[in-house]
């Protein structure tokens, strides 16, 4: 078996980020990138939003400026025969908010992206960006790369999966402040370590609006060695990349390829009582709970499509299952196809949701203002004001959040095709 491609070297651009200011930013990180004069074939990582900031007031007319940028980036790949990856705002073709991705530039144009995932809601990231899905890795001529960006560096499952996916080196690209600088240095490393991959950190430095970055821009080795390290200062660092230092480090064990799947899902079903209890801690803790409903009788694309899209409003998503009794009231003696024991162990086992409690009254009303969930989430052919427990949510401070249905699925007209064809 060929042992797979990597970038001969890697490097990091670190400089001060103008707000707004693209043409300076672009000239500032073109003259260090000149000056430090790249080998060919070198991935060259810039800081986070390097050519216009967070300059969240103009996000929407500085994200038009992204293709200027991009072939900005081209033209300076295609100088010195490198690569440059670096985020920038990405436009959405819709009238949601835009991510900021990740963006491998080689001498022939865009390779691939890779979208945040994880925003940093203490600087309002969310008010001005959407989190992106978990996409593939970029596939470059040097081998699948994997990518984070900023905050996603202090989630180690974003990095473990696409670790796991192939990639030998992770590129971040990161505004880290000053005062979390300690964080920085630590999970740079660690994330070398438990993955056994190279990891190129590169960091904004200076002042950049009114935060102070905390530069220390890092290459990391296989085994959290740190093979380059920056100061606070405007510069380059490099390094050749060695695949026997991968392999080395793997041949004695290597955890990232361990994917024991070590959850027992039916133990996401709940009674009331107890998911009241479990919620509590979460909540105290700050994060978010959206809850849903239904009877999910057959369960299909459309409604894993839904719960999909349910669970992305929070931070972790309860479904309030009908029981047999409620959903015969509801659908009629025939129904329910499958018993509720059956449709709460198949609900537990998708990886969007989180709990599962049943409830046997005509509607959810009792579930949601006992829990009351910060997102109440119901489908789009509801009105808001059509939907229970939507006054009580919203009185406590929530959000209701209809859902549009992607795919053309109905329990029922599936039920009379089956009939049809026996």
């Amino acid at each position: 078996m060929s042992t797979p491609a990597l970038f001969p070297a890697v490097a990091c651009v670190q400089f001060a980020i103008v707000l707004g200011a693209v043409e300076r930013n672009l000239g500032e990180a073109e003259q260090l990138i000149n000056r430090f004069g790249p080998p060919p074939g070198t991935l060259l990582v810039l800081p986070e939003m390097w050519a216009t900031g967070f300059d969240y007031e103009r996000t929407t007319e500085l994200g038009r400026r992204s293709p200027e940028i991009l072939a900005a980036m081209q033209r300076i790949a295609a100088r010195h025969g490198v690569y440059l990856a670096g985020t920038l705002t990405d436009l959405s073709d819709d009238d949601t908010l835009p991510t900021n991705s990740l963006a491998v530039v080689g001498p022939h144009g865009v390779i691939g992206r890779l979208p945040k995932q994880h925003l940093f809601t203490h600087w309002q990231e969310d008010r001005y960006y959407r989190g992106g899905e978990s996409g593939p890795l970029i596939q470059t001529p040097h081998g699948p790369l994997a990518g984070l960006v900023c905050y996603d560096l202090r989630f180690p499952e974003v990095a473990r999966r696409q670790v796991f996916a192939g990639s030998r080196l992770l590129v971040v690209s990161a505004q880290w402040p000053l005062s979390r600088i300690d964080h920085w240095q630590a999970l740079v490393r660690a994330r070398a370590i438990e993955n056994q991959v190279f990891v190129a950190a590169a960091n904004g430095c200076g002042r950049t609006g009114v935060m102070e970055m905390a530069g220390h821009s890092m290459i990391a080795a296989p085994d959290g060695t740190v093979m380059q390290v920056a100061g606070a200062e405007a510069v380059v660092i490099g390094c050749p990349l060695e695949n026997s230092l991968v392999d080395e480090q793997r041949s004695r064990f290597y955890a990232a390829g361990d994917q024991s799947w070590c959850i027992a899902d039916q133990n996401k079903i709940y009674s009331l009582e107890k998911l009241h209890a479990a919620l509590s801690l979460i909540r105290r803790q700050g994060s978010r709970i959206a809850f849903t409903n239904g009877c999910f009788d057959i369960l299909h694309a459309g409604h894993v499509s839904y719960l999909e899209a349910a669970r992305r409003t929070a931070d972790c998503l309860v479904v309030g299952l009908n029981t047999d009794d409620s959903v015969r009231g509801l659908k009629g003696p025939g129904r329910p196809v499958n018993n509720e024991i059956d449709r709460a162990r198949v609900l537990a086992a998708l990886g969007c949701v989180d709990f599962v409690v049943l409830f046997g009254e005509p509607t959810p009303l009792r579930l949601i203002t006992t829990l009351m969930p910060a997102v109440l989430v119901k489908g789009e052919d509801y009105r808001e004001e059509q939907i229970v427990g939507a006054p009580e949510v919203k009185a406590a401070g929530g959000q209701v959040v209809r859902i549009p249905f992607t795919h053309d699925h109905s329990t029922t007209s599936l039920i009379d095709r089956i009939r049809t064809v026996s």
